[in-house]
């Protein structure tokens, strides 16, 4: 997931986290990824959310994908060596009731040898595949695949692990200390014997046996056996818990590629297209796309989608205006996506996409009226528009749809005009979506070159083509259309 560092699945999720997922209609978006798979899921959230600004750490994961599309079935294969590896595990957890010593030795090393035989497994996939991935990820991993976990490696494990099985019993020493009490418990290894010493019994020094009943001398040498092992047991725990981490990143790392892969497979089975998007300079202030549009509306549908142009490099408003239900929203959340999916080193629902990498994704969609009545609509936008300028920094995305128009369009363009030039002028790039004219013709009569100004296409005939264009605001939404349309089908309708 990165060139160097692992991926962090402890890490939370963005403040606004939220308000992305209900405004770019994320959960569809991860559904599709995850499939019924709840730990699919849970990486493809946190995958999403990577917010990488680097062009490198972008273009390291778009060629690891690449891959992974090129050769699903070794990805799948790594994954369910990983994924079996930890499910076995659980099984084997399930059957220790006690955790002296003896018994965590006897769990671990179960466990130790399970996982050496997948990492065996590991291995060999890597040996058999190793020319057919060739991002600097999968070479890296099969590298150390191949370095770490050579022959002789493995079976010095193997041997330790045969070793802790007793087979011989256990040969432990002590010391004695005050009071005669035995200090200094060591586990130690048998000496090597050849044949003749293993059938003469060596009678020298001093034995005792037992008696069957004796339980109190059954418990006292239970308990100086543990005082050998524990030392032993601890270390081998933590190789296992070591080890345990690996195959824990290992399927995380692996499983949102397989989300991915998931969400690629939906989308191209409707015919949509999708693309590796190119990072551009920050400094350069790219924005450009052909065929963009919104995955989580082409997942719904049964009719391929009508995807979107823009030129916005360097562009720091982008402002839509235009008929209602003309695509204006859609292509405002296809965007966003565009944008996120970008910088989690996904491919994006476009022919082509080109654009910086930003600081942070926001949005700011109205909302539906408070159930409770605890503030109004004005003061609900207001409160919102506040955090996020509390979080949003220089070089952030800021994406508006239909924000302030639940006051008068005087006040709500006046509020809305001053925000967008606070934020522009601080370095944020901001997409507005908006029917208040007087906001929108104001912006443009200034004239400004940092602003680009898109219209919903409609034909004279009131059709709506869902495509935006380079046109200056109309004074109308053309609302009569929705209003003829509603109206004309009730008539229909009534005998």
């Amino acid at each position: 997931m990165h060139p160097d560092r692992d991926f962090d699945t402890g890490r939370g999720l963005p403040p606004n986290e939220a308000d992305l997922a209900k405004d770019l209609e994320l959960d569809v978006l991860l559904d599709a990824m995850a499939g019924d798979d709840k730990f699919l899921l849970g990486v493809a959230r946190l995958g999403l959310h990577s917010g990488l600004t680097s062009q490198r750490e972008i273009v390291y994961r778009q060629r690891v994908l690449a891959d992974c599309i090129a050769e699903p079935q070794i990805v799948k294969d790594l994954y369910q060596v990983a994924e079996t590896a930890l499910a076995e595990e659980k099984r084997i957890i399930g059957f220790l009731f006690r955790d002296s010593p003896e018994s965590v030795l006897h769990r671990a090393r179960q466990v130790m040898q399970l996982f050496t035989d997948k990492l065996r497994l590991l291995r060999g996939i890597g040996d058999a595949n190793a020319g057919r991935l060739r991002s600097e990820g999968f070479t890296r991993f099969f590298a150390m695949l191949a370095s770490e976990l050579d022959d002789d490696y493995l079976a010095e494990i193997q041997a330790h692990l045969d070793e802790l099985a007793f087979r011989r019993g256990t040969l432990i020493s002590a010391g004695l200390g005050e009071g005669c009490k035995g200090v200094g418990y060591i586990l130690r290894r048998h000496p090597d014997q050849g044949w003749r010493d293993r059938r003469r019994r060596d009678r020298s020094g001093y034995t005792f046996v037992l008696p069957d009943r004796d339980e109190n001398g059954m418990r006292t040498l239970s308990d100086l056996n543990d005082r050998g092992l524990n030392g032993t047991a601890s270390a081998l725990a933590g190789s296992v818990d070591h080890i345990r981490g690996f195959f824990q990143l290992l399927r995380a790392e692996l499983g949102f590629y397989l989300a991915c892969l998931n969400l690629r497979d939906r989308l191209i089975a409707n015919g949509e297209p999708v693309c590796f998007p190119v990072p551009a300079d920050q400094a350069q202030r790219g924005l450009s796309a052909r065929g963009l549009y919104d995955p989580c509306l082409a997942l719904h549908l049964d009719a391929r989608t009508v995807g979107n142009e823009v030129d916005a490099d360097a562009k720091r408003l982008v402002m839509i205006t235009g008929a209602n239900q003309g695509g204006k929203s859609t292509f405002l959340r296809g965007l966003g996506l565009a944008q996120l999916m970008m910088q989690a080193g996904m491919f994006v629902a476009a022919d082509s996409f080109t654009a910086a990498a930003t600081t942070g994704i926001f949005t700011h969609f109205k909302r539906e009226e408070d159930a409770a009545m605890e503030q109004g609509k004005l003061d609900e936008e207001l409160a919102r528009m506040s955090e996020i300028a509390s979080q949003i920094t220089p070089g952030g995305l800021l994406l508006c749809n239909e924000s302030f128009a639940s006051t008068n369009e005087r006040e709500g363009s006046e509020i809305a005009r001053q925000i967008i030039r606070a934020l522009t002028e601080a370095g944020i790039r901001v997409v507005f979506v908006t029917h208040l004219y007087d906001l929108a013709q104001g912006c443009f009569a200034a004239d400004d070159p940092a602003s680009l100004f898109l219209r919903a296409e409609r034909h004279p005939d009131g059709h709506r083509t869902f495509r935006l264009h380079p046109a200056e605001p109309l004074p109308t939404s053309h609302g009569h259309d929705l209003y003829r349309q509603a109206f004309a089908a009730k008539t229909a309708s009534s005998p």
